[in-house]
This record gives structure tokens, sequence and C-alpha cells, in this order.
């Protein structure tokens, strides 16, 4: 089932959660609505869900307009972050729990429902739970049970609120795989809301990144993380460097006097003199001991954390005359090189950026 969201408004007393947004979601996508606390993301889940009214705007579900139809008669299946399973009830009867309340006409037989209840656990992996309680499960177990409830009714369409959010980063990790495996054989629209940078990109087919009730840039998560819209995207997918400067015909300066670095940036040729700014990945950042007159960002290393074949190192430049003004900059190089340079802490050294994004202001 296709979704096509159009010019969705929603206010809480002053609070704008979200204003004029527009989605298409294709059928069969696994989509991820990526973005910080606040951003409107959980209410545009239950808005398509039909559990929260827009102010103004329309959904329609594979043309349909939807805006205005009863959740129960949206074909949607919810999972929450808080498995909300019955804990009077077996495994085995929450998933059955959707099939048994149907109206009498469209109600299965006791012998369907038994039946689908058992393919579910399957599908979800966990056929040999089906006698036992809630509070007897894992978180892990307990989330899967809770999709497999909310799959029992053939939803056209799936919406999942921080599904992982409760788990431990082992078990998320895990669940994140399975999930797409899970989606890839049912072929069902997937909606699922996340603040976490890593489970869209490594789940979803497009990422929807999310500020302020607003819909900053839709994407491949290859897109996204390789050509991020603006700099609210840059600064939220991954770790990420600020440098402040200048950028003039198609120039950014950055840094004083002899430890200036100059990047291109030809897409700001007709800034003059302009201020600027450039986010600098940590792994794109060139890092040397400092001699006399090298070009670059001069840095203090204060803290080197080696850990597998990487090495974190944070930094400290020094660009204007006061402590105030005092940056980290983190730099990842392998642990490799770090050994044979054999930095140490208090170390001055050079960095020069391979690769950087210049916004003027």
């Amino acid at each position: 089932m296709s979704i096509e969201i159009r010019n969705i408004h929603k206010q809480f007393g002053d609070f704008q959660a979200l204003g004029d947004v527009s989605l298409d979601i294709h059928s069969g996508e696994l989509i991820a609505l990526l973005g910080p606390s606040g951003c409107g993301k959980t209410t545009l889940l239950r808005i398509i869900a039909g559990l929260e009214n827009a102010d103004a705007g329309t959904i329609l579900f594979s043309g349909e307009d939807t805006t205005h139809v009863h959740v129960r008669e949206r074909q949607v299946g919810f999972v929450f972050q808080h498995y909300a399973l019955f804990r009077h009830m077996t495994v085995f009867e929450n998933v059955a729990f959707g099939l048994r309340v149907k109206p009498r006409n469209e109600r299965p037989s006791e012998e369907q429902i038994k039946k689908k209840v058992h393919d579910l656990l399957s599908l979800v992996q966990l056929d040999w739970l089906a006698d036992r309680y809630p509070s007897q499960l894992s978180g892990g177990q307990r989330q899967r049970i809770a999709l497999a409830r909310a799959l029992a009714v053939e939803p056209k369409v799936l919406l999942l609120d921080e599904p992982f959010g409760a788990l431990d980063a082992k078990v998320r990790k895990e669940l994140r795989r399975w999930l797409r495996r899970l989606h890839d054989d049912l072929d069902v629209t997937t909606i699922f809301v996340t603040h976490d940078q890593e489970e869209a990109l490594e789940v979803a087919d497009r990422v929807v990144v999310m500020n302020k009730g607003n819909v900053e840039q839709v994407g491949s998560p290859q897109e996204v993380w390789e050509h991020p819209a603006s700099p609210f995207v840059y600064g939220f997918l991954g770790d990420v460097n600020l440098f402040h400067g200048r950028a003039h015909e198609g120039e950014m300066h950055i840094g004083v006097e002899d430890q200036t670095v100059r990047l291109a940036s030809p897409e700001h040729h007709a800034a003059q003199d302009a201020k600027a700014f450039a986010y600098v990945r940590p792994h794109d950042l060139d890092v040397r001991r400092y001699t006399h007159g090298d070009e670059g960002i001069v840095a203090q290393l204060t803290r080197a954390i080696v850990v597998g074949p990487i090495a974190r190192l944070e930094l400290v430049a020094a660009d204007g005359d006061s402590p105030s003004d005092e940056q980290i900059i983190e730099a990842q190089i392998p642990a490799q090189q770090f050994y044979e340079q054999g930095f140490v802490e208090g170390d001055a050294l050079v960095l020069t950026p391979r690769k950087a994004r210049v916004f003027v202001a």
C-alpha cells in the first residue's frame, strides 16, 4: 500500500509539532522517520495511524483519502517501544487477541486462529514460547511477540514507534537485522520512528530526516550520509567537526596567519568574503606531527582512545585569544598509524581536511 502525506499541520497549544509536511511512501517500502526528540516524527506516525488528528492536510492510502477514517478501519499494525503486551495472557493469547476481537462475520474459526498464530510465532522464531507469559520473556523476545501480534490482523501498513529503544545495544543490533529480513519476506509497507541514526541508516530503504516539525531531507541512507542537504542533517548524522571561516570566490579559509587551511568550495564561487562554516567528519582529517611552518590547523592532542583498529583522538585548537574560543576537534586514524607515529597526549599536531562540506551563512 502506498501512502501520500499532503501538507500536514499539527499544533499543540503554542507548540507547532508539524508544519506543512508532505511525503510519498511507496508500496512495500521500509521508511525511517529520523530526528531528535520533539521533531514531530511520532506525531506524524500517529496521524498516519489515525491515533491523532491533523489540524490541516490529508493522508491517502493507495490514492484513497483516509484522513478521517477511524483507526480500526485503516488496516494498520502498530508496535510501541514498550511492548504493550497483556501480562495476564500467554504469548499465544496475546498474538491471537486481534483476531478474536474482530466482528463475528470477519472472525476466523478457532482452528484458523490456532494455525495463524503458530505460523506467526514461527515467522518471528518464537513458536517454542507459545505457553509462556510476557514476564517470562526477555525484552527482545517481548518485542518480537508484539510485532507478531501487530501482523496477526494482516495490516496493509506496519508502524513502529522506537521499536527497539528500550533494549540494550547488542539486542538492538540483532533485532535490526531480523526486522530487515522479516520486512523483505513480508513485503508490507513499513514506517518506523527512531532517533538512532545507525538504526535508520542500517535498516531503511529511505530515510526521512526531521527537525522542528519539518522534513529536512528524504533519501537513501547513502544519499543522506554522503550528500546532507542542510547543516542540521550534516550535524545530526554521525560525528562531525565544525570549523568557522570565510568563503571567497570558490574557496573557504579556515584558521589564522600561517595556520590557514584553504578548502575548495566551487559551489560558492559567487561568495565575497562571506562568513562560512565547514563540516568535516573525524575520519576525513589527515593528522601529522607539527613542525614549524606547516600549513594546517594546529592542535594539541588532549586524549587518545585506541579500541581495536581505530584510534580516536581529541584535540584542542585555540583560534582566538581566550580559552572560551577553544573547541574540541575529533579525529580518527588507524591504530597502527597512531602507534607508529608515537603520538602522546600533549603533542602538537597539524590537521588537514581531506573532504569537507562548506555552507555560507
